[in-house]
Formats: structure tokens, C-alpha cells, sequence
């Protein structure tokens, strides 16, 4: 007997029972006997060989025998377990029962049907994460835009990761907007769209690793950060990941071009191109980060400097993001097996934690931002102190000239209050 697959509350079965338009009403359901057998027609009443509506042959049997016969492997599109039987009788004055049972037919449904609700819902977490992701971003590049005060290499930085994960959030809605017929026609624009989407996805994790280079060359090799050049990391966050994703797109175009290069399961060998990059540039920031936290545990606990204070929040920031950001790569390593609850975990937690990304970085790499909350404070303030000013200018303006005159300097040392 093959291993039972439990069929989700909905999917269509064989029981014979059902009027619904999967299966024909073939009469009531018969018990599976205990023993059942096939038995050759012997001296007497007998049942005929037939077909019935479901294509299943019910061979010439004797009367009064219970007939078993493997389920049928395909029945309105979907496949049964043929390791499993159905029964039919031959009563007792050579007819057969106008009832078969199909009880015992049961439907092995693949993942996407299985966890079609799941996926449905997950759905739902991913473009609701994506949001809450496109708004965070959106507010924390347009600080970073404003705020010139705080544009040293480091926030620079943190504006390149931001700015790839507006682009990387705007090519997945552009994918979600494919229809169906594109994306089984394999359409050239729609794989480009693809590829564009991946190469943003690699730009994310490179600059991660440009954040990781930053924080080990400033502290462990307590290398000046005024010698470092910015077209130096600008060339690894976004040129780097160009021939990788090259690379891809030629095996894609040779070896899986279909489905718009999109919907794979994960592990394939062509997705190794730049899947391996990225976890190999992972790796590399986690062994920076050990190194990091190592030397500030041990050489830079006593000190004080405000400079010492950044770096170490930066390290905070860095250690929250990136595993964070890695898990969901890490992840396509883990195969959550055939139990239904951890394959709903997998589904949901891949889920939220893809989605909501872009939103965690602008927290931390912006909104908790020592420097940007403190830019934002010295701008606010200056806005109220100019609006105050314009407030107890236009009332000056306001008084009126007569019958008290009211002159030019005595409103012009009011404006230099």
C-alpha cells in the first residue's frame, strides 16, 4: 500500500456519493468487505464484463462476490492513488450493484494544490510587507536626499542599500502585474523584467557587504575612513553584480528558458549563478562582523569617543540586518520535508521575512540613525524658528499706519528680534 496523501477540505475525491461535477452518481456507496476477491464465473448467475462512467472495467464475476479493482490513476485531471482499491458487487441474480464505492480513492495532490490557501494568503503577507516596505524606503531616501549635513561616506552607504531595495520593490510589483498567458508564453520583455529583478536582488546583498567592508576596514584594520574612496564601493554594489547577472541570464536563455525565467523551484544549477554570490558575500560579512564584534568586546569597551559610539551602533544595526536579510537565501538550503506544519511555517516565514526587508533597513539604517534623528531635529527646530519669525513679521506688517504712524525702523527692529 502506498503512503496516504489527506486531501484538503475542498478537493474534489471519487466518492461515488458526490453529485457534484467531478464524478457521476453511480447509487450508494458500498462497505470494502473484509476479504474481498475476484472470483471466476462458476455454474450459475454471473455479471457480465462493462465499463462504467468513470472507465474503470469490472470484469465477468460470479454472483454474489464483492469486486475490487485498483482506483483509476487520472480522473478529471487530477491524480489518485492507484495503490488503493474500489469495490462493486455482484448481486445475486447476475447484475451488477448500481452503486460503486470509491471511498477509498483518494486524490495525491502536488504542493501547489495542496497549499493553494497558504500561498493565497501568503500572497496577501507579501504585498502587504512590500507596502509597508515601498513607504519606509520612499521616507527614508528622500531624508537622506534632504539631510546634506549628514552625507559622509557611511550614510552614503546606507542611501545606495536603500535605493536598491525601492528598486528591487518596484520590479516585484512590476512582476506580480504579468498575466498568466505572458508568463507561460515566455515573453522577451517579461524575461527581462526577470532579469532586471535579480540583478537588484544581488545589488542588495553586495551592498550589504559594502556596509560589512566599511565597518571591518574603519575598525579592525582601523584604516582612516577619510583615505576610503566612494567609487570604490560604488563599483561593488553595482557593477559587480552585472556579469553575474549575465552569467545567469545566457544559462537561463540555454538551459530554462521558460515561464519567463521566473517560478523555478528553488536549487536549480542555473540559479546557482548568482544565488551563490550572494551567500558566498554573506559568509564573507558574517566572518567581518566576528571580527568586528571581537575587537570592539576587547580593545574598545573603555572608550568613550563619540566616533566609537557610531561604530558601535552601526555594528548593532549590521547584526540585526544581516542575518536577517541572509536567512531567506540560507533558507533554499533547508527542505522542510513532507510534514504539512512545517511546510506552512516555511510558507509563511519566507513570506514575511522577503517582504518586509526593505522596511527593517530603513528602520534601522535610517529611523534609528543617531545622526539622521539628530539632523532632523536641528531641521525642525529651524523651520519653527524661521515660521516664528515670518508669524511675528506679518503682524508687525499688519498694524495699522494711522492714526498712529507707525515707521519703517520701528518695524524693522522688530523683524531682528
Amino acid at each position: 500500500m502506498g503512503t496516504r496523501h489527506s486531501a484538503p477540505r475542498g478537493a474534489p475525491t471519487l466518492l461515488s456519493s458526490s453529485l457534484g461535477p467531478h464524478f457521476p452518481p453511480l447509487g450508494p456507496a458500498l462497505s470494502p468487505p473484509a476479504n474481498p476477491t475476484l472470483l471466476c464465473p462458476a455454474p450459475g448467475p454471473y455479471c457480465n464484463a462493462t465499463t462504467d462512467q468513470i472507465g474503470t472495467c469490472w470484469p465477468r464475476s460470479a454472483a454474489g462476490a464483492y469486486v475490487e479493482r485498483p482506483c483509476p490513476e487520472f480522473f478529471n485531471g487530477i491524480k489518485y492513488n492507484t495503490t488503493r482499491n474500489a469495490y462493486r458487487e455482484c448481486m445475486g441474480n447476475g447484475t451488477w450493484a448500481s452503486r460503486i464505492n470509491y471511498s477509498q480513492c483518494e486524490p495525491i495532490l502536488d504542493d501547489k494544490r495542496k497549499y493553494d490557501v497558504h500561498y493565497k494568503i501568503a500572497l496577501i503577507i507579501n504585498y502587504l510587507g512590500h507596502c509597508a516596505s515601498m513607504g519606509a524606503l520612499l521616507a527614508a531616501f528622500l531624508l537622506f536626499l534632504g539631510l546634506r549635513s549628514i552625507r559622509c561616506l557611511r550614510n552614503i552607504i546606507h542611501w545606495n542599500l536603500i535605493t536598491t531595495f525601492i528598486l528591487r520593490n518596484i520590479l516585484w510589483f512590476l512582476l506580480q502585474l504579468i498575466d498568466h498567458t505572458v508568463h507561460e508564453n515566455n515573453e522577451a520583455w517579461c524575461r527581462c523584467i526577470t532579469t532586471i529583478f535579480n540583478y537588484f536582488v544581488v545589488t542588495n546583498f553586495f551592498w550589504m557587504f559594502v556596509e560589512g567592508c566599511y565597518l571591518h576596514t574603519a575598525i579592525v584594520m582601523t584604516y582612516s575612513t577619510d583615505k576610503l574612496r566612494k567609487w570604490v564601493f560604488l563599483f561593488i554594489g553595482w557593477f559587480i553584480p552585472c556579469p553575474i547577472i549575465i552569467a545567469w541570464a545566457i544559462g537561463k536563455l540555454y538551459y530554462e528558458d521558460e515561464q519567463c525565467w521566473f517560478g523555478k523551484e528553488p536549487g536549480n544549477y542555473v540559479d546557482y549563478i548568482y544565488q551563490g554570490p550572494v551567500i558566498l558575500v554573506l559568509l564573507i560579512n558574517f566572518v567581518f562582523l566576528f571580527n568586528i564584534v571581537r575587537i570592539l568586546m576587547t580593545k574598545l569597551r573603555a572608550s568613550t569617543t563619540s566616533e566609537t559610539m557610531q561604530y558601535r551602533k552601526a555594528v548593532k544595526a549590521t547584526l540585526v540586518l544581516l542575518p536577517l536579510l541572509g536567512i531567506t537565501y540560507m533558507l533554499f538550503f533547508v527542505n522542510p520535508g513532507d510534514d504539512d506544519v512545517s511546510q506552512v511555517v516555511f510558507i509563511y516565514f519566507n513570506s514575511f521575512l522577503q517582504s518586509f526587508q526593505g522596511f527593517f533597513v530603513s528602520v534601522f539604517y535610517c529611523f534609528l540613525n543617531g545622526e539622521v534623528r539628530a539632523a532632523v531635529r536641528k531641521r525642525w527646530r529651524r523651520w519653527q524658528d524661521h515660521h516664528a519669525l515670518r508669524v511675528r513679521v506679518a503682524r508687525a506688517m499688519s498694524i495699522p499706519t494711522s492714526p498712529t504712524r507707525i515707521s519703517f525702523h520701528s518695524i524693522k527692529q522688530t523683524a531682528t528680534v
